[in-house]
């Protein structure tokens, strides 16, 4: 991997992260085209530069984090499940399913029909919960199992954890900053983990390479995350799932 590579993967990273169209499924079907061999280092890179976009996460809703206990508890309850779940699993979905191309474009198809379906039949309820901190710790841990899903590359956490908050209840602008919260334990625990397993193989060079990621990510997260705020208060989620369709079909045929 060059430099040009952690950069580009990071802009996709942070492009891709908090959309419902699966970061870790376009990370793997990029390094594929890219030329780049399914190395361990490739694996731990695509988990740690996630780190970068949560810091974008961190800068604008770190006080949501920090000044307010009701949001704070209710994203912890939400990634108890993920944390059990997430270790139990750790290694295994490493092992077989990061670096399967198969099964990222499968997920991405089906979820993308999902997102099309789910947006025709989902009516949003007036007595919907409004804000994070209206939310139940009932519907906070029923959204990190639905959460879990998405460790399989190619379903999409964000799309997995909105899906799964608009059918308990949650109203559209509250459950995507809730996925936005959701994410800083969740991404950092996997990153802490995979690094804790592989990080002290990690030669300078490679360091280097991640650091560079990293940054990449932080800044086009910013930019992502803003856009997606502005985007769901007019519109809905078909486009993503239009998207998801067409990009599976179209990589399909580039990576098989």
């Amino acid at each position: 991997m060059t430099i040009l590579h952690a950069v580009l993967l990071g802009i996709l990273e942070g492009l891709t992260e908090f959309l419902p169209i699966s970061s870790t499924g376009h990370l793997m079907v990029a390094a594929r085209v890219l030329g780049l061999a399914q190395t361990d280092f490739l694996k731990s890179f695509e988990i740690a530069i996630q780190s970068g976009a949560i810091g974008a996460v961190v800068l604008l809703y770190g006080r949501m984090l920090v000044g307010r206990r009701e949001v704070l508890k209710r994203v912890l309850a939400a990634f108890l499940p993920t944390a059990i779940i997430g270790l139990l699993l750790h290694h295994q979905v490493k092992a077989t399913l990061l670096g399967n191309n198969r099964v990222v474009l499968w997920a991405m198809l089906l979820g993308g029909v999902l997102l099309i379906a789910f947006e025709r039949w989902h009516h949003e309820s007036p007595s919907a919960a409004g804000a994070v901190s209206e939310m139940t710790y009932r519907q906070a841990v029923l959204i990190g199992v639905c959460q879990t899903i998405a460790m399989v590359p190619g379903i999409s956490r964000s799309a997995a954890t909105i899906l799964g908050g608009l059918m308990l209840g949650v109203r559209r602008t509250a459950i995507v900053e809730f996925s936005f919260l959701l994410a800083v334990p969740t991404m950092l625990a996997a990153t802490a983990l995979d690094l804790a397993v592989s990080g002290a193989g990690l030669s300078n060079g490679q360091i280097h390479l991640l650091l560079i990621g990293c940054a990449t990510s932080f800044v086009v997260a910013l930019l992502s995350i803003r856009w997606l705020i502005r985007y769901i208060r007019r519109y809905n989620f078909t486009p993503f799932g239009i998207y998801r369709i067409l990009a599976a079909v179209c990589l399909w045929r580039l990576v098989s």
